[in-house]
């Protein structure tokens, strides 16, 4: 089926307060992985491509790109491309071009007055070209002397009151908060902040982002999405899966050397986590 937009079905997840799940890739097999995932669980789903992994295809966008267009072309179920965690203004100017519907604009890094100024021309740019955009704020320095803290460094928070005048005069789309979770965890871990995420609810009127969804419980991620988070963020888990496959594959096969062997079992060790998250999602987008 055509491509959706992000926007569409974030915008839908949160009227109905249930969640998409959006699954950064950075291979053709991770990009297949995810649409058989969201097949198998008959769940619409979002394909994100992270700067990170625009780098590691030499700075280029646009192969991965096409490559995830023509499959959710393709796919039975609705699929939107989203590109995250983008730094580079030259990269956010690449997004409509190459299929993508939204962009996720980083600047959490700077302190606030100048993450505001630079996701501000963001948003305008963005927004002229028809993309959604979210950005990310989490307890931002700049303050009294205070540096800038990363939204995912330990103990960052997003503070309620910051964040309302933050998309108050960003005019962003939606916001990524820090209440708890981290990029890159290899455990499930992670003990959210669901109080402070009632508040955020309550702050804001644009829909929530959860980062670093991987290590986060399914208990802690169905009260997240009950407490206002509209979007789930999953990269890392696709990762533990793939490489997972890989290693005892070649650690049973050591003479192997055609990679469609341990490639086809690693697509389906990611497809299998797909659709084991979209399921445990689906009572909360039930």
């Amino acid at each position: 089926m055509p491509l959706t937009t992000t926007g569409e079905l974030v915008t839908r997840a949160a009227a109905a307060r249930s969640a998409v799940a959006s699954f950064n890739v950075i291979t053709l097999e991770h990009v297949e992985a995810v649409i058989a995932g969201a097949e198998s669980a008959h769940a619409p789903v979002v394909l994100q491509v992270s700067e990170n992994a625009v780098k590691f295809r030499g700075g280029r966008l646009l192969p991965l790109a096409r490559a995830a267009v023509a499959a959710a072309e393709h796919a039975a179920v609705p699929v939107a491309l989203h590109l995250d965690h983008v730094r580079s203004d030259t990269l956010l100017h690449q997004a409509a071009e190459a299929g993508f519907s939204s962009v996720m604009y980083d600047a959490a890094r700077l302190p606030y007055e100048q993450n505001l100024a630079a996701t501000r021309a963001a948003v305008d740019w963005a927004h002229a070209q028809g993309l959604w955009i979210e950005a990310e704020l989490g307890q931002i320095g700049g303050k009294n002397g205070r540096p800038a803290l990363d939204a995912h460094a330990p103990g960052a928070r997003t503070d309620p009151d910051e964040a309302r005048a933050f998309v108050a005069d960003s005019g962003v789309d939606a916001l990524a908060v820090a209440v708890g979770s981290a990029h890159a965890m290899t455990t499930r871990t992670a003990t959210l902040d669901h109080a402070l995420l009632t508040r955020l609810s309550a702050a804001l009127d644009v829909p929530l982002v959860l980062h670093g969804s991987s290590g986060v419980p399914d208990h802690e991620l169905t009260a997240a999405i009950a407490g206002g988070i509209a979007k789930v963020n999953i990269g890392t888990a696709l990762n533990i899966a793939l490489t997972g496959a890989i290693r005892r594959f070649l650690a049973d096969r050591p003479e192997a050397v055609d990679p469609r062997d341990y490639l086809a079992l690693a697509r389906e060790a990611m497809t299998r986590a797909v659709a084991r998250t979209l399921r445990t999602l689906a009572p909360a987008t039930a």
